[in-house]
């Protein structure tokens, strides 16, 4: 009683709270997931390599030719370049492959009920109510995350009310669709609202000489007094003042940031998250890989060790969701399954000792 009160007062009418909340139902699993979020924490190396793996890299540039005229278009209405829209498409739900199928409007009710951001999900359920009072789609076929984020790009309800168009014309901001036309165009009015500047970069690796400051902001002029210098050669652009974040120390890869790269991290305030966008546009748009190396991990692997690790547990018949250098669920469970085959200790850890082990 206590919600409809303060949805009605938010101007929604009985009738809509009447429709959409009479097959909403409890979600436990859902109240599981929201206190297990910040259990695994993936490092700068994981984003990386899942962002630009072979197999997305391959999908990215299919889905590139594919939607060619749909994003040329998007660019010239928002002027955000099409490989920008597409990496957020591709890290969000991997090309519209993985757009969630758990009801948002239960999903939502019962993180709004007991969740440790009760307030947060019940205005996003609010927020979510008015899209189905707006008429875009009806609430049993609202379907996203677990945590509410819909479509082709996992908007949330108040992102989708400020920043959903209907590029199609059809009359409803379809994000759920099969059709990515309204998904990928809100995402670009997204981007160009929050600042988007036409053709400059979000950023770029550039390697420094000795003695260099970072986390400093500086002009593009004055980092080339400094010697600095793109990691793929030539000079430095200037598209305005640079911020230089080495995010993994002095030994990894080495970033200018420009304006753009703001505008990311307003789409998802996530450091590592506006990195691997940024550095999967550039794939898409035929950039080369990182020069700069990650460091080995805790366990003392590189990156290609940890994915000889995944390649071997696969042509040995397990299943690790695909050899990215991600140690995640799969392939942690793919370790114990081997180490108790093996007759070894059963730890679930990717080390130096088990890929000794597998290349026996």
């Amino acid at each position: 009683a206590g919600f409809r009160a303060r949805a009605r007062a938010k101007g929604l009418a009985a009738a809509t709270l009447d429709r959409a909340l009479a097959t909403a139902r409890f979600l436990p699993d859902v109240l599981e997931k929201d206190r297990a979020q910040f259990q695994f924490r993936r490092t700068l190396e994981d984003y990386i390599a899942i962002a630009a793996s072979p197999e997305r890299l391959r999908a990215g540039r299919a889905k590139l030719r594919r939607h060619a005229r749909l994003l040329e278009r998007i660019e010239a209405r928002y002027g955000v370049e099409k490989e920008v829209v597409a990496a957020i498409w591709g890290m969000e739900s991997s090309f519209g492959a993985r757009r969630g199928e758990t009801p948002v409007i239960s999903a939502l009710a019962t993180l709004g009920w007991k969740s440790r951001r009760a307030a947060f999900f019940e205005g996003q359920l609010i927020a979510a109510l008015k899209i189905v009072a707006a008429g875009d789609i009806a609430p049993e076929k609202m379907t996203g995350s677990w945590a509410g984020a819909m479509g082709h790009t996992q908007f949330i309800p108040t992102t989708y009310l400020a920043h959903a168009v209907d590029f199609t014309g059809d009359g409803r901001r379809d994000i759920w669709s099969d059709d990515p036309s309204d998904a990928l165009a809100s995402t670009a009015n997204y981007l160009a609202r929050s600042g988007w500047q036409t053709g400059a970069p979000w950023g770029l690796e550039v390697r420094l000489p000795k003695g260099h400051d970072a986390l400093a902001t500086r002009s593009i002029a004055q980092w080339r007094t400094r010697g600095v210098r793109p990691a793929a050669g030539g000079v430095l652009p200037d598209h305005g003042p640079a911020t230089l974040i080495l995010p993994n120390g002095a030994g990894g890869p080495a970033f200018l940031l420009f304006h753009n790269y703001k505008v990311l991290r307003a789409y998802n305030d996530s450091m590592k998250y506006a990195l691997a966008v940024g550095h999967l546009s550039d794939r898409l748009a035929g950039g080369g890989p990182l020069v700069g190396r990650f460091g080995p991990d805790a366990q003392g692997l590189t990156l290609a060790e940890r994915r000889e690790i995944q390649k071997r547990l696969m042509r040995r018949g397990f299943d690790v969701g695909g050899a990215d250098g991600v140690i995640g669920d799969k392939t942690t469970a793919a370790i114990r399954a081997f180490e108790a085959a093996q007759g070894l200790p059963v730890t679930g850890i990717a080390s130096k000792a088990l890929l000794q082990a597998l290349r026996r």
